[in-house]
């Protein structure tokens, strides 16, 4: 009984101080700020004006781009047949042309789009549900088009909407 009647056991243990753990957090918030400033800054080693100057060396390096004209497509509603109702793809894209070619192009147009029109009526919906289905069907239907407008005259097929709803 005189055990459990001894004040010194009843009293609680001292909570430890948090204040050396804040104080750490803290001074290792600005030692990293501080370090990523005086590397950004350039003040040590390992960024600064050496980074720009290679940077401006290899922009100075670069071909200039070719001259380009774009044929822009009217865009095509494309009714997707699917098990649970109908579901609609909305397409739109432009083609990339050689200026001097751009005139042909354009007056092919017509067939580009019955192209393109059968093409995206045969895709079925589980096709454009992996993630890589829109550089597949990008690759698919700018072959076609060359097919339709002679080798060399469109360069690339950029697609501007592609919506299914």
């Amino acid at each position: 009984m005189t055990a459990a009647a001894d004040p010194a056991e009843a009293e609680e243990p001292k909570k430890k101080s948090k204040l050396p753990l804040i104080l750490g957090v803290v001074l290792a918030l600005v030692g990293g700020g501080g370090g990523f400033m005086a590397v950004k800054m350039g003040l040590l080693g390992g960024g600064g004006t050496e980074t720009h100057a290679e940077d401006e060396a290899h922009l100075a390096e670069l071909p200039p781009l070719a001259p380009a004209s774009f044929v822009a497509l009217d865009p095509l509603i494309v009714n997707m047949p699917n098990q649970s109702g109908r579901q609609f793809l909305r397409f739109a894209a432009q083609l990339e042309v050689a200026p001097e070619h751009a005139a042909e192009v354009e007056a092919v147009k017509p067939r580009i789009v019955d192209v393109l029109n059968g093409y995206l009526r045969a895709v079925e919906v589980s096709d454009l549900e992996d993630p890589t289905a829109l550089m597949r069907l990008r690759a698919q239907m700018l072959r076609r088009v060359q097919v339709v407008t002679g080798e060399g005259r469109v360069r690339d097929l950029l697609i501007m909407e592609f919506v299914l709803n």
